[in-house]
């Protein structure tokens, strides 16, 4: 039986089919809209899931059911999401999960973006072997999930936000409309943010000409990757900034919760992989309690697809969430 997935994330959407042993077997990926408001996301988002599915010869209708993984406050039961700022025009509450079921002919299921991705790491990823952990997921903002005990950590439904726990006190201005939060540093968003203001300053930088070339409107995970394998003098700044935060937030995190293990996710985690995850343990170093006894660091096993991955498991119950996990 196919099950869809989709992950909404700041600079795109992936959706996937899944086959009964959790496959990718048709995938779909579009921009996320920069203009408009909820309704024209989960358009874009519907188009996606339909074309993932015509991929693998069927229709969305005929999928046994489909999860979504949002960014914002997720009501997991009203299948609603509020106040996701990334996006645009997304200050309220819209029902993500209704609509996009009226639109797909099948039963939708709707969680918070990054504890999907972190429940697809610990069922079917890089976070296998291990009881507890922290999920860091790095793309246009810094999102976490945790999983203690073998089971999520939601707390009273905020749990995870990684990405605003303080490291500097009257700090950098975060998105979020706070300051000194990691992802006011290490976040995608923030980091063009403060690309911009530099490059209106003087700084030097060929960050936004290969922008142009690629035809994109925004400093996306690839346009980064570009800059600093051409050594650009302000990317390379920003994204040394970037990582000592990360170093100091998830350094943090693992301070108060012990856990045997940090995975690195999202779409510069993924892009950049293992040798920067390598550059983030050694950034944590300094600010472990336990330096001698670091968590182990892995970058997320199932790389692009794995929120959208962690969304299809939406839909199953206990007994196929268990076997799942190969229990």
């Amino acid at each position: 039986m196919l099950r869809g997935g989709i992950d909404l994330g700041g600079t795109k959407i992936q959706a996937v089919v899944v086959d009964s042993k959790w496959n990718v077997v048709g995938q779909a990926r579009r921009p996320t809209p920069t203009k408009g408001g909820p309704e024209d996301v989960a358009e874009h988002m519907s188009e996606a899931l339909k074309e993932a599915a015509q991929a693998v010869g069927t229709e969305s209708g005929a999928l046994r059911g489909a999860g979504v993984g949002s960014p914002g406050d997720v009501d997991t039961e009203a299948g609603t999401v509020t106040q996701a700022r990334n996006l645009p025009g997304w200050d309220g509450t819209f029902e993500l999960g209704p609509w996009l079921s009226d639109s797909l002919g099948t039963p939708v299921a709707v969680g918070n973006d990054v504890g999907v991705a972190t429940l697809a790491e610990v069922k079917l990823g890089a976070g296998r072997p291990y009881d507890s952990l922290i999920g860091v997921f790095w793309g246009t903002g810094v999102g976490g999930g945790i999983v203690l005990n073998g089971e999520p950590w939601h707390g009273r439904g905020a749990a995870g936000e990684i990405g605003h726990m303080v490291i500097k006190k009257d700090g950098a201005r975060c998105t979020c409309g706070r300051r000194g939060c990691m992802e006011a540093y290490a976040g995608r968003a923030a980091m063009e943010i403060k690309a911009r203001e530099e490059h209106k300053n003087g700084a030097k930088t060929d960050l936004f000409k290969i922008m142009e070339k690629h035809g994109r409107d925004r400093l996306t995970s690839g346009i980064w990757g570009r800059a600093l394998k051409a050594k650009d003098p302000l990317a390379t700044k920003l994204i040394d900034r970037a990582i000592e935060a990360l170093g100091a937030g998830i350094a943090s995190a693992v301070n108060l919760l012990d856990v045997e293990a940090v995975i690195i996710g999202g779409g510069l985690g993924v892009r950049f992989g293992d040798p920067y995850v390598e550059r983030i343990a050694k950034a944590m170093k300094p600010h472990l309690f336990t330096d001698q006894n670091p968590p182990a660091m892995h970058v997320a096993g199932l790389g692009d697809f794995g929120g959208a991955v962690g969304a299809a498991l939406l839909t199953t119950n206990h007994k196929e969430a268990q076997a799942a996990k190969g229990k």
